[in-house]
């Protein structure tokens, strides 16, 4: 495995030798198959034409589920570093107060940092995105919400929609999460300040609840009672209907609703990147896109408002398993890098992981000097252009989700062990082992056939799980 890209030789003047800005963008719950790219299926232009002219990221990692992913993302570090509320979707602080974080890096770097849309890493406004390097910050508190009266669940956490930690009386109601987190996303590009910036764009889409209503927006999405193999009128909501008719040429309804979200988040990521380009900062604009997690599948519904069960409701994909899955499915997720200025179009092989993203932008805004004694996971793929050393290639990866449950992964090189059950693996037989470069789906397990292999990858696995913050 190997990378592949300098940097735009041609493009790199001295007007883009000024740290770019950054627009970050993490999709909520899209499967590796729920995106254009990937997909032919699936109509999504914006998404697929920044790939398309940027760097693909063909083996790009998350962890299983959204907030242990926000923590990888936000610290560099696994979230099993911190124990707790970071292993497991939870409205409980996910790391402590004084913890650095991708946006005080790149304020102590000179940017000015936003967030739009949906933090998840403390649902108190006592843990709100402010008190971690964020200038500013609007969306919600908590995990999914409603997407039209952006409420999260009923109990303590229910009302959560704000800006920068004060809850908005009526949380905005009436207008889709989706328009909301772009609206903000386009106010803040469209500010006249010398400062580069750095917005980060969480966005609640397509995590369930989904609810596409076009003008209908006082009726929740809702079948038709006349067909229940449409959706109440389906053909005058726009998500519905694409030019080139991907949508309804699906004919299961609930993967429609899915692929309907996924046109709607892609024409607000479009209108994002309309504002970049009418405002002249869209050559040295680096734009990272990810999903959080593998497709959810299935869900009972009922837990947030207007919320409907779906079943078996992504889009299909190459890989074993879904969300909070260590499996491939669950953690091997789209993802990108586009910057006009500084990237030729191509494609980045070597594993790449979200803890990487921190050491990256890091690396590329000049904040590495404040990387000191940070004990990160992550390691940068910036050497003046998307390269990577002997250091990044071997590495590894890995993963621990829920310690009520425990599923637990480790991958080095093109191997990769796994295991579910409660308690930490003592010895290296309880591992399943599997060679991704040979079956990327994991369906035959070598552990009997390489007892060698899977034993050094379990002493491998012991190094981290000393670094690990174990809690009860």
């Amino acid at each position: 495995m190997c990378c592949l890209l300098n940097i735009n030789a041609a493009n790199a003047t001295d007007t883009t030798s000024a740290p770019p800005n950054i627009v970050l963008i993490l999709a909520d719950d899209m499967g590796w198959g729920d995106i254009g790219f990937n997909n032919p299926n699936v109509y999504s232009p914006h998404l697929d034409e920044l790939a398309s002219t940027g760097v693909v990221f063909q083996q790009h990692y998350v962890m299983p589920q959204c907030t242990p992913t926000r923590v990888a993302l936000m610290t560099g570090r696994y979230p099993s570093r911190f124990g707790g509320a970071a292993l497991q979707a939870s409205n409980d602080p996910a790391f402590p107060l004084e913890t650095p974080t991708i946006a005080s890096l790149l304020r102590s770097a000179g940017y000015r940092t936003y967030l739009a849309g949906k933090w998840h890493l403390g649902s108190d406004p006592d843990h709100g995105p402010n008190h971690f390097g964020f200038d500013s910050s609007y969306g919600s508190f908590a995990g999914a919400v409603g997407m039209y009266d952006h409420r999260y669940r009923t109990g303590e956490f229910e009302h959560t929609w704000h800006r920068d930690h004060e809850l908005i009386p009526g949380a905005e109601n009436g207008t889709h999460a989706t328009d909301l987190v772009a609206a903000e996303a386009i106010r803040v590009i469209e500010l006249n300040d010398a400062n580069p910036f750095f917005l980060y764009l969480p966005f609640h889409a397509v995590h369930t609840p989904l609810d596409e209503r076009g003008r209908f927006i006082d009726r929740p999405t809702q079948l038709d009672p006349d067909d229940p193999t449409r959706w109440l009128d389906e053909d005058e909501i726009p998500w519905f209907n694409d030019p080139q008719g991907n949508i309804q040429r699906e004919s299961d309804p609930e993967k429609r609703l899915l692929l309907a979200a996924v046109h709607h988040l892609d024409h607000a990521i479009g209108q994002i990147v309309e504002t970049l380009e009418a405002t002249g900062k869209r050559d040295n604009t680096l734009i990272l896109f990810s999903s959080d997690n593998g497709p959810q599948g299935s869900w009972n519904g009922n837990a947030y408002p207007d919320d409907l069960k779906l079943t078996d409701f992504n889009q299909p994909i190459p890989f074993r398993g879904k969300k909070v899955d260590v499996w491939e499915g669950g953690i091997r997720v789209p993802g990108f890098a586009n910057w006009p200025a500084r990237l030729d179009a191509g494609s980045f092989d070597s594993p790449t992981h979200i803890v990487d993203w921190l050491p990256t932008l890091a690396s590329i805004a000049g904040a590495e000097a404040n990387m000191n004694d940070l004990k990160l996971d992550g390691a940068s793929f910036w050497n003046d252009g998307l390269q990577v050393t002997e250091t990044f290639q071997t590495r590894d990866l890995y993963w621990n989700w829920k310690p009520r449950i425990n599923r637990w992964a480790l991958r080095h090189g093109d191997w990769k062990i796994v295991k579910y059950g409660q308690g930490a693996p003592k010895s290296a037989e309880e591992w399943e082992l599997y060679n991704l470069q040979s079956d990327p789906a994991e369906s035959v397990d070598l552990a009997e056939k390489n007892a060698t292999q899977r034993e050094a990858l379990h002493r491998r696995f012991l190094h981290h799980r000393k670094r690990d913050r174990v809690t009860k």
